[in-house]
């Protein structure tokens, strides 16, 4: 019986009793020395909070009369711990003082098993690392009314300032799901001004509360056709297909890649591979494709092939004096 087990074995021998149990009786019980079992009780009394008192009377340890205790509800393996423990500081990095108020208590209890079982918070902890790129930064305040509305199923009167506009709208909406996607937090919701399905970035938020009316439920099947069936976060049923070429030393590389669900993927002849993505807005697919510069040609359709012309100009212009300056 490993520490961990006899910690909880413990636990029911003294929850179970009515009267002090002897140190002799527990030994056997636990099948420990007396040196261990004193460890154990420390353990219990220190790391949990446990009322254990010594009855010198009869000579027996038991809770003390009129404070209840419980052990966390589930048991884990001290290597279970660990990583409930490093799951939690993922997801801290990707974004600090999420649910740092509400696991705090999780967290502490998790720590104080581990370090009676002296294994710190082991190597997971240092040895995985999240780096994000292009972060914009959520209020914490702001985030934690709109998660806990999205579990508690409430509506949420937000103030939002979208991008493109930069003007500020108030909404009452119903919180349907959070999505964290290119290291970057949105809320998919019912906007009940719209009357419609709509994706909010979280960092355009600045002001949240949670209202006492019930939150509208939308099916799960109906936010997939919404939000998933477009290309990237821009939400919509896909109208279009691109077809993307890639030079075969890019080929390789872009065959190992999901760029859509739906999406599919051949190889040419003479080693470039072809790329079917569908989309409905273009934005987001037109910053992926020009990352990969001379490396890509969209075939079609022809909009896209003028949009991604047009951006492309619009860059030569700003390096043209260069091409001058050399003559």
């Amino acid at each position: 019986m490993d520490r961990l087990s006899r910690l909880y074995a413990l636990h029911r021998q003294l929850a179970g009793r009515r009267y002090p149990v002897s140190h002799q009786e527990l030994r056997e019980e636990l099948g420990c020395s007396r040196a261990t079992l004193n460890r154990i009780i420390q353990d219990l009394r220190v790391h949990f909070d446990a009322p254990i008192e010594y009855d010198r009377e009869a000579n027996g340890y038991r809770y003390e009369h009129g404070k209840r205790f419980e052990l966390p509800g589930l048991w884990f393996s001290a290597k279970e711990l660990e990583s409930l423990l490093a799951m939690q500081s993922l997801l801290a990095g990707l974004q600090p003082g999420l649910l740092d108020s509400l696991l705090a208590p999780f967290r502490q209890r998790v720590e104080a098993v581990l370090a009676s079982e002296h294994l710190g918070q082991g190597e997971a902890l240092r040895r995985v690392r999240i780096l994000p790129l292009a972060v914009r930064a959520v209020d914490g305040g702001h985030f934690q009314a709109i998660a806990g509305a999205l579990l508690g199923r409430k509506r949420l009167q937000i103030a939002y300032r979208g991008r493109e506009r930069n003007a500020e709208t108030r909404r009452e909406i119903s919180p349907q799901r959070l999505i964290h996607y290119r290291d970057n937090w949105y809320l998919d919701a019912w906007c009940h001004q719209r009357d419609a399905l709509r994706s909010f970035a979280l960092d355009r938020v600045h002001e949240a509360r949670a209202l006492d009316a019930p939150a509208l439920d939308i099916p799960e099947a109906a936010l997939d056709v919404h939000f998933a069936s477009g290309y990237g976060i821009f939400a919509g049923s896909a109208q279009h297909t691109a077809v993307l070429r890639f030079t075969p030393e890019r080929a390789r590389w872009v065959a190992e890649e999901r760029w859509h669900p739906e999406q599919q993927g051949r190889f040419l002849e003479d080693g470039r591979y072809e790329l079917h993505i569908p989309y409905s807005d273009p934005r987001e697919l037109v910053m992926d494709i020009l990352k990969y510069g001379p490396d890509v040609e969209a075939v079609g359709p022809e909009n896209l092939r003028r949009l991604l012309y047009e951006r492309l100009e619009s860059a030569l212009a700003q390096y043209r004096s260069i091409h001058t300056e050399t003559k």
